[in-house]
């Protein structure tokens, strides 16, 4: 005989007509955190909306591999098809599964393994020029990085620094709209003509655009290019015929987005760290030092970058870039004793479960060694910053790669130091990005200087 159903509870400081509005605004971060304490299944409310939360990885597993069929991705990933209708990050069913296995080559750890030069060469002319820049605004640095990167890898194409510029403006006006959209949802307000929304439909335009521009040139030089938006071209339905004209456009589109913010935001929190951290900072210049050869850089030479890449590592944990995730149950099901009702609204947040100090001791201590072998480690259902199941991210091999190869570089030429100002502080938007973070590039007088090769 079936247990009874378990109901959960609702956070406490629910208001009647708001819900939980108030501390959701006053900080979502620490809201979601705090909800740990009520149960691995909890519930919120915004207004007449109820969304529920799951809390526990062993129910996060259940969710995302075992009975994944029972779920779409949810209210945020429609709100970012603002990006591209139907591309793959927020594509869904039979055209989800297709589409990942056309891309899957393109992120093969062999084919990553052949971007690291493209990678090497295209960041390392960023670094040198930071020689005659003064204060940066390290997030916008790394995002400009990390989004070269991909154009260069991936569509053989890097803009000079104003295009790269609007590209990511509107890249970040974007996430913005979406995130704001799916924690209001209002569609009625999304379709006046506001100020708001005016830039929105600009934005969208700029990016459409900047990838317009990199198709017609692939389809006017067809024999200059071998890369993803190639790839695209040359792919056919079941039926036989090419992609339509949108769905290339949509598919560039999205990668071009989801492809740089996260790893931007991953490697601005590690410098932030490293430069409160200066006994990491010394092992982190005396690792690059000795490995860091005038040899082409492979993934074999990343592969001996062992501590660079705990960085990356604990940098993904303690600050995990895709801190709000969303489902939705597409019919009724049960999880963990829970009958979740078909087009229930459901969020996790990977920020709030790697900060559990039930899974990971001393949590909010940035500690690079707890990921020595030799140290207990977390559950592997415990640490999933790239995602689990059939959706979890494909290009977590290249953007691991990139975060330890870049993180590598820079070490080698400059040290960041931190400006004075504010306390930097989390902030929870479509990634989790510092507050405001500005350093200076110091040309280091000790170590390998290494140019591009």
């Amino acid at each position: 005989m079936n247990a009874a159903p378990h109901v959960p509870p609702y956070a406490p400081g629910r208001v009647p007509l708001i819900g939980h509005a108030v501390p959701l605004a006053r900080d979502r971060l620490a809201f979601l955190q705090g909800l740990r304490e009520h149960g691995p299944i909890v519930r919120f409310s915004i207004g007449p909306k109820t969304v529920t939360v799951i809390n526990s990885p062993d129910l996060l597993q259940e969710m995302l591999t075992t009975k994944s069929r029972h779920f779409s991705k949810g209210l945020l990933f429609e709100k970012l098809k603002l990006f591209g209708k139907d591309a793959l990050p927020v594509a869904e069913g039979s055209r989800h599964l297709t589409r990942r296995r056309l891309m899957q080559p393109a992120f093969h750890r062999r084919q990553v393994d052949g971007y690291i030069r493209t990678m090497h060469t295209t960041v390392d002319p960023m670094i040198a020029a930071w020689q005659s820049m003064g204060p940066l605004d390290l997030k916008t640095e790394m995002q400009l990085m990390t989004q070269n990167v991909v154009m260069a890898a991936l569509f053989s194409t890097t803009p000079d620094r104003e295009s790269g510029h609007a590209i990511l403006e509107s890249v970040d006006t974007l996430f913005a709209a979406a995130l704001r959209r799916a924690l209001l949802p209002l569609p009625l307000l999304e379709r006046l003509p506001t100020p708001g929304n005016r830039k929105v439909r600009q934005a969208g335009r700029v990016m459409r655009a900047a990838v317009g521009e990199i198709i017609a040139d692939h389809l006017a030089n067809p024999e200059a290019y071998d890369d993803v938006v190639s790839l695209l071209l040359s792919a056919r339905d079941q039926d036989g015929a090419p992609l339509a004209d949108e769905d290339i456009l949509s598919e560039v589109t999205g990668l071009l987005a989801a492809g740089s913010e996260t790893t931007a935001v991953t490697l601005t929190w590690l410098f932030h760290e490293l430069g409160r951290r200066p006994d990491l900072e010394r092992r982190l210049h005396g690792e690059v030092d000795a490995v860091l050869t005038d040899e082409p850089l492979t993934m074999r030479s990343l592969t001996r970058l062992t501590f660079t890449r705990r960085l990356v590592d604990e940098s993904l944990r303690m600050y995990s870039p895709a801190w709000l995730v969303t489902r939705r149950a597409t019919e009724a099901v049960r999880l963990g004793g829970v009958d979740l009702r078909a087009g229930e609204d459901i969020v996790w947040s990977p920020y709030t479960l790697h900060r559990d100090p039930a899974l990971y001791p001393d949590p909010l201590c940035f500690d690079p060694d707890r990921w020595l072998p030799e140290r207990p480690q977390p559950p592997k259902e415990a640490y999933i910053p790239f995602g689990a199941g059939k959706r979890q991210c494909m290009g977590n091999e290249f953007a691991l790669a990139e975060a330890t190869l870049i993180t590598a570089l820079i070490a080698s030429r400059r040290r960041l130091r931190p400006v004075p100002g504010p306390a930097v502080r989390p902030v929870g938007e479509i990634t989790l990005h510092p507050s405001a973070l500005r350093m200076t590039a110091e040309p280091r007088t000790h170590g390998r200087r290494r140019e591009a090769v």
